[in-house]
């Protein structure tokens, strides 16, 4: 990667954009309209992530596979999709192994892992506790919508 990143986006914020009938989604979605390829990033783990959220959503607000598909191709279209190669991946899962990390907060070190990777200057999450646990290095960095 050549430049920092101006924003790095979770995956909470990419389902509260997709969801008008999330609280959260006017804050979320403001963010993902100003999204270009060089100003924003998200983790390729995050398009999966994504994907099966939304086409999974409780409540029966779930979407169809093509719809979710669909989605997940515009958020690829307006950001730089970051992804971590085999060392990184051992790496990261490695040192949340040391830390005492387990079960799906994982998940959250590798997507920290990717906005590590393009020096993410903004990481836009609504799960700030759990970033902060996994990365208290980038806590300064780590934000809501």
């Amino acid at each position: 990667m050549n430049a920092p990143i101006a924003v790095f986006f979770d995956t909470s914020v990419l389902i509260a954009a997709s969801d008008g009938s999330d609280p959260r989604n006017s804050a979320s979605r403001l963010l993902l309209a100003a999204a270009t390829p060089a100003t924003a990033a998200c983790a390729a783990h995050t398009l999966a992530e994504v994907y099966a959220v939304l086409s999974r959503l409780p409540g029966g607000k779930n979407v169809r596979p093509q719809f979710a598909g669909l989605l997940v191709e515009q958020i690829a279209a307006r950001m730089t999709v970051v992804p971590l190669d085999a060392g990184e991946y051992a790496a990261t899962l490695g040192e949340a192994a040391r830390m005492g990390l387990a079960g799906g907060i994982v998940f959250d070190a590798l997507l920290l892992a990717c906005a590590r990777k393009v020096e993410a200057e903004r990481i836009y999450t609504w799960n700030e506790k759990h970033f902060r646990i996994v990365a208290p290095d980038l806590a300064d960095r780590i934000v809501t919508p």
